[in-house]
């Protein structure tokens, strides 16, 4: 089910089409979830995990946060493993918090604490927590501008900025 809603998304999703891809039927399916939105709900966290995966497969073991942060942006811009769903459930979660915001709530801590392991030791864990956000938060804007238009005429300036930034507030870092 999970490969299927990673390589078909959410457009159309329905525990029918759950279902065929499990090999089973919907009703077998609504004994184990309580519909749709609770079997989405169950699977975006393997999918977040996928993505987590790839983007710390594409950072260096060493290497500045501004230059881990520049190496993931073509794995947050794939459309493999699912990530397309996740912004999806984004968008969701934007146009209907009511219903959908379950569906994100768990994403933010997950991105901040990987970015958090990227960030220099010597950091508060105050300070950690403040430039991981910024760039979690940052990433979301430029990944949904990418969906939404394909065009990086916008986007490359914005990322070059977050680099440029992460480069100062990592050289100030190391003077205080």
């Amino acid at each position: 089910m999970v490969d299927d809603l990673a390589a078909n998304g959410l457009a159309d999703f329905s525990l029918r089409r759950a279902a065929r891809a499990a090999g089973t039927t919907h009703k077998v399916l609504l004994y184990y979830f309580d519909g749709a939105d609770d079997l989405l709900g169950q699977a975006l966290p393997e999918l977040r995990e996928r993505r987590i995966a790839a983007v710390q497969a594409a950072v260096g073991v060493t290497g500045s946060l501004a230059e881990q942060v520049r190496a993931i942006w073509p794995v947050l811009m794939d459309d493999a493993a699912g990530v397309r769903v996740i912004d999806q459930a984004m968008g969701l979660a934007m146009y209907e918090p009511s219903r959908y915001a379950h569906l994100t709530a768990e994403a933010y801590p997950q991105y901040t604490a990987v970015i958090i392991t990227w960030c220099p030791p010597h950091w508060t864990d105050q300070r950690k927590r403040e430039v991981a956000t910024l760039v979690v938060a940052t990433l979301r804007g430029c990944i949904a501008e990418w969906r939404i238009t394909r065009d990086m005429t916008h986007i490359t300036p914005a990322l070059d900025a977050l680099g440029r930034a992460l480069e100062r507030e990592e050289k100030a870092g190391s003077a205080g």
